[in-house]
This record gives C-alpha cells, structure tokens and sequence, in this order.
C-alpha cells in the first residue's frame, strides 16, 4: 500500500512543478475548436451513413425486384 501512495504523491509533485498548463483563455479557445470539429465530424459522419444507408436500401430493393 505505500508504493500506491507513493506513486500517487510523486503523480501530484510532477503535476504540480513540471507540467506547463494552459492559460484560461486557452483553454477556452480549444474547447470551442473542439466542440466546433467534433460537430463536423458528427455531421460528416452522420452524412456518409444516410448516403451509405439510401444506397444500401436500395440495392436490396434492386434486387427483390
């Protein structure tokens, strides 16, 4: 149980002394291009399986008939 607790220590100095964080606005900024591609991939995606879906769709029905 002390080397978790150690580890977890040692997690929290390297977090607190080494690492380089952001400044608010940016973080701020890179939440809004995130949220900005992550609903253009959503719609791409969204896109290309209603295309793929109608020509799926139809080719079963091409071949019923």
């Amino acid at each position: 149980m002390n080397k978790v607790t150690n580890y977890i220590s040692e997690a929290f100095e390297e977090l607190k002394s080494n690492v380089t964080w952001p400044t608010w606005e940016e973080v701020q900024k890179l939440t809004i291009v995130v949220a900005v591609f992550s609903v253009i991939i959503a719609l791409a995606t969204w896109g290309i399986d209603t295309v793929f879906g109608k020509a799926i769709a139809g080719f079963f029905n091409w071949i019923k008939g």
